[in-house]
């Protein structure tokens, strides 16, 4: 005799289907770069910068995640929600990045070179309210060096 399946297991197996139904696909969408971010015109080193802005939890954590190229005068604006010690890493980021924290003036305090995919912290070297992320070596080329100032911030959105 067979013993009669129970609701709960039943429910299970019918939430087991559907979960199986919808994962790959919002998988593969989690893999895409971030698109529709709000931008932001910015200037370093006489350097006019196009940035897409992160001002949001999900917007900072996703990053540069998936994104295969970049334009030379463009980035990324983090816009973090306090003062502090903020890092950065690489995790499914194929593009070689270099980042510079910034305080709240736009005073620049540290800048670091990221390799792709390296889950290496870069940290800044004081307390940031601003990430920005460049192509490799943009901040060398552009002969821009900490204690430089990044103009346009005062307009970035207020993080959420």
């Amino acid at each position: 005799m067979i013993a009669p399946r129970s609701n709960l297991h039943g429910l299970a197996a019918a939430l087991a289907l559907w979960a199986s139904l919808l994962l790959p696909p919002l998988a593969t969408h989690a893999k895409e770069p971030q698109r529709n971010l709000p931008t932001l015109q910015l200037s370093a080193g006489g350097q006019s910068i196009r940035a897409d802005v992160a001002a949001t939890d999900a917007t900072r954590e996703k990053g540069l995640m998936f994104r295969e190229k970049m334009g030379r005068n463009e980035g990324m604006l983090f816009v973090f929600s306090y003062l502090g010690y903020h890092a950065m890493w690489m995790r499914n980021t194929p593009l070689p990045l270099s980042v510079a924290f910034m305080d709240d003036k736009g005073t620049i305090l540290s800048i670091h070179d990221m390799d792709p995919f390296s889950e290496n912290l870069h940290q800044s070297a004081g307390p940031a309210r601003f990430a920005l992320e460049m192509n490799k070596g943009w901040f060398a080329t552009a002969k821009v060096k900490v204690g430089d100032q990044v103009k346009g911030l005062e307009k970035a959105p207020k993080p959420q």
